[in-house]
């Protein structure tokens, strides 16, 4: 049997995307666009080339190159800031001449200064200083400073608020079931409870860390020539202080300065920043992976969102969809972070080509990420906890105070009381693979002789009040 022939979807317009980021998930993750796409990339090449020419004229670094009016200067920083699909369209063809994307930035840039004078005049000095693009450089200076400029806004713009905005929404939720006892269980059984909220506050904390170390991370710049020596420089202008010319231009981009690079910036602050960002990545999944465990045992139930399907043929069901997504996006986000990691801190000699393809994969690894956070912050909005079940839970559990028990004897053995040895050993024979009620636990108190005081307050005691410190301990979050 022949099959008709079918419509070529690869020639479809608009062109559709490959990837589900820019496909099916593209509202969750568009902001990165901005910062972490091929467009993006060119727009800080630009950037960084505009800032290099006003610099170099400002600092008077070459002799005879003419001072800047603040007009001109405003020109030069609107051909960033004016940068859109025209002139994403005009680099493209530009670039198909040059074969080369940064020198094709360099001609996009001299054509704007071989323009100024239409914009400001017959007597601005644009068009005499074209040599100053680029001036000195190799690509990589150019292309080092872009990166981080680019993962810089993705961080602190885009990735981090979201992030910090998830973490806020779990300490929220800690906070608010900071005194719900629960049934905890360590290997799966049943173990001391603990409190809905401060199991919460332990992955609030455990993910605020990991930003803290994010937010102190450093980006780093270099622009020192074709292998980090100033070769071109000095022998162009050797009376300049070319290092401290590259200095104060690096930070002049809010960037921290690398003095001792090959040709390229050693990316070693991307390794350390992907890193951190993995593990923030880890620690969510942990999160992820708690609240499916908590929705399968009852303890939250899910909001339905009115028309949606939770399974194509059993009605009945909520699926927690939310978590799975966002436990496959981390997943994700991590292989391709770590792998970030791992291959941009090797370049082989003073360089090789493998970081140029890996960095363009900073988005997707950034928008797994993000889509993974939106995931959990719209999952744990549809959450609430079903009281009633946490409270049977414990009820059924009453074995769990042989722990309290067996350690408020200890004590008594060693203030002096009588009667007290063995206490483990005792506790496991009662409690061990069998399932107490409060009549068994009040009486096995009232039978073991200990001081008055004691014994009432063990006799007091149930599940549901043998929470410890855990609902203080929520307050950690705050301090």
């Amino acid at each position: 049997m022949t099959s008709p022939a079918r419509v070529s979807l690869a020639d479809v317009t608009p062109p559709i995307a490959l990837g589900p980021l820019d496909g099916r998930y593209r509202s969750a993750v568009a902001p990165l666009v901005d910062h972490l796409s091929e467009a993006a990339l060119n727009r800080e090449r630009v950037h960084v080339e505009v800032e290099w020419l006003i610099h170099l004229a400002s600092q008077h670094v070459v002799p005879g190159a003419p001072d800047l009016s603040a007009a001109e200067r405003q020109y030069l920083r609107d051909v960033v800031a004016s940068f859109g699909p025209d002139e994403v369209a005009e680099l493209a063809e530009i670039e198909r001449t040059t074969v080369h994307d940064v020198k094709a930035v360099e001609y996009f840039l001299k054509r704007r200064l071989a323009d100024a004078p239409a914009v400001l005049g017959p007597d601005t000095v644009l068009p005499s200083v074209g040599e100053l693009v680029h001036f000195a450089c190799t690509s990589e200076d150019i292309n080092n400073l872009s990166y981080a400029l680019m993962v810089r806004g993705a961080v602190r713009e885009v990735w981090a608020p979201a992030a910090a905005a998830l973490v806020d929404e779990v300490a929220a939720m800690a906070r608010e079931s900071a005194a719900t006892p629960m049934l905890a269980l360590t290997h799966g059984q049943p173990a001391t409870p603990t409190t809905l909220g401060k199991e919460l506050a332990v992955l609030a904390h455990r993910l605020r860390r990991q930003l803290r170390r994010i937010d102190g991370d450093e980006f780093l710049g270099k622009l020192n020539g074709a292998t980090g020596t100033y070769g071109a420089h000095v022998v162009a202008v050797p009376g300049a202080d070319w290092p401290e010319v590259s200095r104060t231009f690096v930070e002049h981009l809010g960037l921290t300065w690398n003095p001792l690079t090959t040709q390229i910036e050693s990316h070693d602050w991307q390794a350390e920043l992907y890193a951190d960002m993995a593990r923030f990545n880890r620690v969510l999944h942990n999160l992820a992976t708690d609240v499916w465990s908590y929705i399968s045992r009852g303890v939250f139930i899910q909001t339905p969102v009115a028309g949606a399907t939770g399974s194509s043929t059993m009605p009945h069901k909520v699926n927690p969809i939310r978590f799975e997504n966002a436990e496959a996006n981390l997943e994700m986000s991590c292989a391709l972070l770590d792998t970030l990691a791992a291959t941009l801190v090797t370049s082989r000699l003073q360089r090789d080509l493998t970081d140029s393809t890996t960095q363009r994969n900073i988005g997707p690894a950034f928008g797994h990420s993000l889509l993974a956070i939106d995931n959990v912050r719209r999952g744990l909005r549809a959450l609430s906890v079903d009281a009633g079940l946490l409270a049977r839970e414990l009820d059924q559990n009453w074995e769990v105070l042989g722990e309290p028990v067996q350690s408020a004897m200890r004590a008594a053995a060693v203030a002096g009381v009588t009667g007290m040895q063995n206490p483990y050993e005792r506790l496991k024979d009662l409690t061990r693979g069998r399932r107490l009620t409060a009549e068994d636990m009040r009486g096995f108190i009232a039978g073991l002789g200990l001081p008055d005081d004691v014994a009432d307050r063990l006799a007091a005691l149930e599940p549901g009040s043998y929470t410890g410190l855990a609902e203080q301990l929520v307050g950690y979050l705050d301090a």
